[in-house]
């Protein structure tokens, strides 16, 4: 609602100052007395202000004349102020009730200001900051190219992405939207499917010829495995199907880095073996770089999502990049 600006009518009644008008209420102090003022009384009083009537100030809001007439001597009472004259030819404002219509003609436009805004946001172009979480490996390879392909649709979305193998909590770090793989078990938020996480163990054709290659997840002992640990300090478990279930197991590696791109890096100069996502390692596979095994072992329950705090009232901005990132991922798989 839009109030326009008034020159107030004024009174030269000569009616006497409320000394309650220029302090704060004694039995209150400002925070307590601006809680128990109505803000529909306000609209109610600007409505007046604005009409020069009461009237015109009901059908102007769309509720009954009475309502309004109640809804201002409330605010009246509360203020301990006399807002307007009333004769039975006209409404005009007294001295203080200019005071207050000035005063709440700059709040009233900010709020319906703020209002707008947050309406924009949910219904208007998508505009504004993101902030967006993901996995180390995943982020660099899966998200940051697409993230080009968005700001072509979208130039008006901001997007601030963290890299973190370790799950953040979206609340506390206000993330917007996290991208997650494995097995999620965080009820609180909402996880949308993307894709099947593909989990390979690779070798470089070299190690596969002078060592050969591991038929079960058991024979892993008898080679040298390629492990990664997380930014927290916590190893990074490789995980096999085991008759439909999820099993983990931690290889004794001779060689241990913090950065997947090391890790693969390793893999290719024939050090050994490792199990890396299928994104990762899906281009060197297809030019003969590395070879897989162990597949009929693959875990099976893995996933990759796309994660918000809430479904309801989502902004503009998060829903188209959702829906894009979706419909990406879905279509040509990480």
């Amino acid at each position: 609602m839009n109030l326009p600006s008034l020159s107030p009518r004024t009174s030269h009644a000569g009616l006497p100052l409320h000394a309650a008008a220029a302090r704060r209420l004694s039995d209150h102090d400002g925070l307590s007395s601006c809680l128990t003022t109505s803000y529909a009384s306000i609209i109610a009083f600007m409505a007046v202000a604005a009409e020069g009537n009461f009237a015109r100030a009901a059908e102007r809001l769309g509720i009954g004349r009475s309502a309004v007439s109640r809804s201002v001597q409330r605010l009246e009472e509360q203020l301990r102020t006399r807002l307007f004259l009333r004769t039975t030819r006209s409404t005009s404002l007294t001295r203080e009730g200019e005071r207050f219509f000035r005063h709440c003609n700059e709040g009233v436009t900010q709020i319906v200001g703020a209002v707008n805004d947050m309406l924009d946001l949910r219904h208007g172009p998508p505009r504004g900051l993101l902030r967006v979480s993901s996995g180390v490996r995943f982020g660099r390879e899966v998200v940051t190219p697409l993230l080009l392909k968005f700001f072509d649709l979208y130039p008006d979305v901001a997007v601030e992405l963290q890299l973190d193998d370790e799950p953040v909590d979206l609340s506390a770090g206000r993330i917007d939207i996290a991208f997650r793989d494995g097995c999620l078990e965080d009820s609180s938020i909402i996880a949308r499917r993307l894709a099947p996480m593909d989990m390979m163990v690779c070798a470089a054709p070299s190690y596969a010829q002078s060592r050969g290659l591991p038929e079960t997840p058991e024979e892993l002992a008898r080679h040298d495995c390629i492990n990664l640990r997380l930014s927290s300090g916590r190893m990074l478990p490789w995980h096999f199907d085991a008759d439909g279930r999820n099993a983990r197991y931690l290889p004794t590696g001779r060689l241990t880095f913090n950065d997947a791109a090391v890790v693969l890096k390793a893999v290719l100069d024939g050090r050994g073996l490792a199990q890396l996502p299928a994104h990762q390692v899906r281009e060197h596979i297809a030019r003969g770089e590395l070879v897989t095994t162990l597949a009929a072992h693959a875990p099976r329950d893995r996933w990759h999502y796309i994660c918000y705090p809430c479904r309801e009232h989502l902004p503009m901005r998060v829903r188209v990049f959702v829906d894009f990132m979706t419909e990406q991922l879905r279509v040509d798989g990480p």
